[in-house]
């Protein structure tokens, strides 16, 4: 249990951090977000919980296949916002657009060749 609360507590100091360095510095806490602290601290979490090379193989191929479908999220988003939509409307259109191209990858992927 104090595990899951260290996990819960440094995944909520990320997010923290970032929201405040982007009241100050926009670019800068878009480039933190973009780092792939979550998947990277994941795979620490994984490898300590299961040490298999084949499952956190299998883990990283399919967190980058899963991160392709979220990119035109990060597009849609900003010409939403600029075209006068409201924001709240535009993240969950954004968000919306995600979870289909999410499905469309767990879809199509395998059938592809791509192991998720």
């Amino acid at each position: 249990m104090l595990a899951l609360v260290a996990k819960a507590l440094l995944s909520g100091a990320l997010i923290a951090a970032i929201a405040e360095i982007g009241k100050r510095l926009p670019t800068v806490a878009a480039l933190v977000a973009s780092l792939p602290l979550v998947s990277v601290l994941g795979m620490i979490l994984l490898w300590h919980a299961r040490p298999d090379a084949e499952n956190m193989a299998r883990h990283a191929e399919a967190t980058f296949w899963y991160v392709l479908p979220s990119l035109p999220m990060f597009l849609a988003i900003p010409a939403m916002l600029r075209a006068g939509w409201p924001f709240w409307l535009a993240l969950a259109l954004g968000c919306a657009l995600t979870v289909v191209l999410y499905m469309l990858m767990a879809h199509f992927g395998p059938r592809l060749g791509i192991r998720l």
